[in-house]
């Protein structure tokens, strides 16, 4: 009996999940725990029990492309040049997170009290941008004292501010680009009064 009830929860977990991913595809970090629960035929329990919070729905929906972000970050890591290297990365997270519906509002799930489950999708981000961030660094291609949370935070600013505009990725990546050139041309350095 035992073997049954696991492959049951097996079975409901992978119903669960595969619903959610087309739920959050259409609606975002905003998609309805009742409607996944009843379009996979389970009850809103099962799904709780499952994901005991719409952060640790987001977070497996999420999962494979915050795995693909973390390879991404390890085969930039040999580049010529680190600030090359980081930026190009960070480019790649704000171009997936602006097209991967739910993926920011992973990213930005404050863990509050939830303390337990944290946030694994934001932790590994950061932990995939710090080999990227402590060479830009060392080469002085970045300002002293920047983490990766600083790094995954602006990610999810700018992707949360443009995901209703009529092209996200394009305003998102604007934007992104914009902060990274900073709001005044090179050639000016006069700083405003």
């Amino acid at each position: 009996m035992p073997e049954r009830r696991r492959a049951d929860a097996a079975r409901n977990y992978a119903r669960i999940l595969a619903v959610a991913e087309e739920e959050v595809a259409v609606h975002g970090g905003a998609a309805s725990l009742e409607q996944i629960a009843r379009v996979a035929g389970v009850g809103s329990a099962t799904v709780r029990r499952h994901f005991p919070t719409r952060h640790a729905l987001l977070e497996a929906v999420s999962r494979q492309r915050i795995e693909a972000l973390r390879v991404r970050a390890r085969e930039l890591a040999g580049a010529d040049d680190g600030r090359t290297a980081l930026l190009t990365w960070l480019g790649d997270v704000v171009a997936y997170s602006a097209t991967a519906r739910g993926l920011a509002a992973a990213l930005a799930y404050d863990a509050g009290p939830d303390l337990v489950h944290g946030n694994s999708c934001a932790q590994t981000l950061q932990d995939a941008a710090a080999p990227l961030l402590a060479r830009a660094a060392r080469e002085g291609a970045v300002a002293a004292g920047l983490t990766g949370e600083d790094l995954v935070t602006l990610v999810v600013g700018i992707v949360l501010a443009t995901e209703h505009r009529p092209d996200p990725a394009a305003a998102a990546d604007r934007l992104f680009r914009l902060a990274v050139a900073g709001l005044s041309p090179e050639h000016r350095t006069a700083t405003p009064h």
